[in-house]
């Protein structure tokens, strides 16, 4: 399992600090981009994570809660982002992006809302590195961890996926949570 703590916990304002905090902690630092128009909630774009990028040593894991990721995605992977992922409610060509985000050096992962069936990745296996299951609804932060998408992640997991595809559980995770989510190589 990884460990790959979001900053929407964090003080905004000293984010370079909070990062750097959990350095040698995390696995990866989980930066949720939101656009205020795909979720009802604004944090920060492609600018504040260059910043983080360059000023600190630790892998960035980019989940895009926004508009048109087939426009932005391609320039997270461009800053050098280890990880981005989109939501496969907004995008127009998953696989496109998926191949696009590959070849520019990224891991390409496929979010989806809870109320978004796993079926909706049929013919994506060979595209996607990471599916991120969502476990509460996308774009506030402090949700309870929704115990019925268990299933969801244990259906992602029995999906026919290359083998170093991650399950990423997104959303109320915590101490009291996390001991659910350990189905099989689930990545947190």
């Amino acid at each position: 399992m990884l460990i790959s703590p979001s900053v929407l916990s964090a003080d905004l304002t000293r984010l370079h600090d909070e990062v750097n905090r959990i350095a040698d902690v995390a696995d990866l630092i989980h930066l949720d981009v939101m656009d205020n128009h795909f979720v009802p909630n604004l944090t920060f774009g492609l600018p504040v994570v260059k910043e983080i990028l360059t000023r600190s040593d630790i892998r960035a894991d980019c989940h895009l809660m926004i508009e048109d990721p087939d426009r932005w995605a391609p320039e997270f992977a461009r800053a050098g982002a280890f990880s981005v992922t989109f939501h496969i409610e907004a995008a127009r060509n998953a696989a496109e992006l998926c191949v696009e985000l590959r070849a520019l050096g990224a891991r390409a992962g496929i979010a989806l809302r809870p109320g978004t069936p796993l079926s909706v990745l049929d013919g994506l296996a060979g595209y996607v590195d990471m599916i991120v299951v969502m476990t509460v609804e996308p774009g506030v932060s402090g949700q309870q961890f929704m115990p019925d998408m268990v299933s969801k992640v244990r259906g992602a997991r029995a999906m026919d996926l290359d083998r170093a595809t991650w399950v990423q559980v997104d959303g109320g995770i915590g101490t009291e949570t996390i001991s659910e989510c350990e189905i099989g190589r689930a990545h947190v």
